[in-house]
């Protein structure tokens, strides 16, 4: 290996592109930026009966919409099953490895008794030392790691701290199967070194898997990558992260409205802290981040922080930027596509609207108004606000608009002000039977911003559409 920094992000497509998954993505992508090491991005598809391409495509899908990108061509590890076997190979001509004939039968027998015994349940080496002469005819054989039996094995974690395993706890695992086919471990190892990785940043439910890992890659005498084993996320509860925690697809995420860059930050803070920083652009993430600063314990998930991450993040976005994030999600929500006319409105009243919003899907439930045709649906908040006496002053505030000599929302708010003065009545007496009428809902930006963005004509269309109805 290189003293450059090599970095991986190896998850398996047989499902989504989870939040924990995206976290030691980030924790990966923002380590190899920081050293100005590399990030490599590898598919480990060896269970063929359960990885798909809709999950390697949502993989891939979700680390560009996150803005992780990687470096050189993505590894497939199913590809290089070869190679794999080939390493198994060279450890049995070196006695590093053996063929194992022991039956299903007979294993299912030794773990029964070992149980029965209330001993730890592993492989017993029955094979270890024999010969291979002695195969009993038509059994394919396994090949195992002749592990070391004694001593320790340490694993020198950069956020576990030293961790020990007794070798006498870790039995001589499977390398290849009776199939020819290599098993994880041995891929794993391979791969990581054949990529050059350096550092190998995962959660910590791989732990124990590196000393299974270590003991192989010192048979190889291969240099054993530094291992930072990161703590999973939680719920806000406490209890083991579940969909009604968060625990959802990367996608699912865009789709209620978040931004990427939301995302990066939130996923950045859940185990790992700068001071008392909240607000991280990934600039400053990239300049601070190190594994050393993420905590031992596990993390929690919660929907309030994000979603007010989310709204900082949406307030400073810019208007035409934020417009193009928004755009599909109000369309869909308005059920009509967006017109050039309606385009402009919603950038001029962007502002407005993310003042308001944490999220983009409920700026574009606020934004459809912008977006539909005349005469404007009501939903139930409008009705209230056009009952009774209602309609008698939103005839008032047309005849006032009608008038008006100047069309910006500081002239119109003024001389509504000024009516609502003369008759000795409250502004919005005047004003919100006007966003009933101009906006078909209850709740809106400012009622004269919204005005002075649609245009005298529109506005006096709306409101005549409210009168005749």
């Amino acid at each position: 290996m290189s003293d450059k920094i090599v970095c991986r992000f190896a998850p398996s497509p047989t499902g989504y592109l989870h939040i924990g998954g995206a976290r030691t993505a980030l924790f990966n992508w923002l380590y190899a930026k920081r050293f100005g090491g590399t990030f490599r991005l590898r598919i480990e598809d060896t269970d063929r009966a359960r990885s798909t391409p809709e999950a390697t495509a949502a993989i891939l899908d979700g680390m560009k919409w996150l803005g992780l990108d990687w470096d050189g061509e993505v590894v497939h590890q199913f590809a290089r099953m070869n190679r794999h076997a080939e390493v198994a190979n060279q450890l049995l001509a070196s006695g590093g490895a053996y063929y194992c004939y022991a039956s299903p039968q007979e294993l299912d027998d030794m773990r029964a008794a070992q149980k029965a015994a209330s001993k730890p349940i592993r492989y017993d080496g029955r094979w270890r030392d024999r010969d291979p002469k002695d195969a009993p005819e038509g059994v394919k054989p396994v090949v195992r790691l002749k592990a070391r039996q004694d001593g320790v094995t340490v694993i020198r974690d950069r956020v576990q701290g030293d961790v020990t395993i007794g070798n006498d706890q870790l039995d001589d695992m499977i390398l290849l199967r009776a199939d020819g086919t290599p098993t994880y471990m041995l891929s794993v190892v391979v791969d990581d070194y054949d990529m050059g990785v350096t550092h190998v940043i995962r959660g910590d439910d791989h732990l124990n898997n590196a000393a299974r890992q270590m003991q192989l890659i010192e048979r190889l005498g291969w240099p054993v990558p530094v291992y930072a084993h990161i703590p999973l996320i939680h719920g806000a509860d406490g209890a083991k992260l579940s969909k009604r925690h968060g625990a959802l697809a990367v996608d699912a995420y865009r789709d209620m409205g978040y931004l990427p860059e939301a995302m990066r930050n939130y996923l950045l803070r859940l185990g790992w802290a700068h001071g008392d920083e909240e607000i991280i652009s990934t600039a400053k993430a990239i300049e601070w981040f190190d594994i050393d600063a993420v905590g031992r314990s596990a993390s929690r998930f919660d929907f309030k922080k994000l979603d007010n991450l989310n709204g900082h993040y949406m307030r400073e976005t810019a208007d035409d930027v934020l417009f193009g994030h928004a755009a599909p999600l109000i369309e869909k929500e308005a059920g009509i596509a967006i017109s050039p006319a309606a385009k402009a409105r919603l950038i001029a009243g962007m502002g407005g609207l993310k003042a308001r919003a944490k999220t983009l899907l409920e700026l574009a439930k606020a934004a459809t108004f912008y977006v539909r045709s005349r005469p404007l649906a009501l939903d139930d908040g409008a009705k209230k606000l056009l009952a009774g006496d209602a309609k008698a002053n939103l005839a008032k505030g047309r005849d006032l608009l009608a008038q008006a000599a100047e069309w910006n929302a500081a002239f119109l708010e003024e001389t509504f002000r000024k009516a609502a003065e003369a008759e000795g009545a409250k502004l919005g007496l005047l004003a919100q039977p006007l966003r009933g009428a101009l906006t078909g809902q209850a709740t809106s930006p400012p009622i004269f911003e919204v005005m002075a963005i649609l245009g005298k004509d529109e506005t006096l269309g709306r409101i005549d559409d409210a009168l005749a109805a």
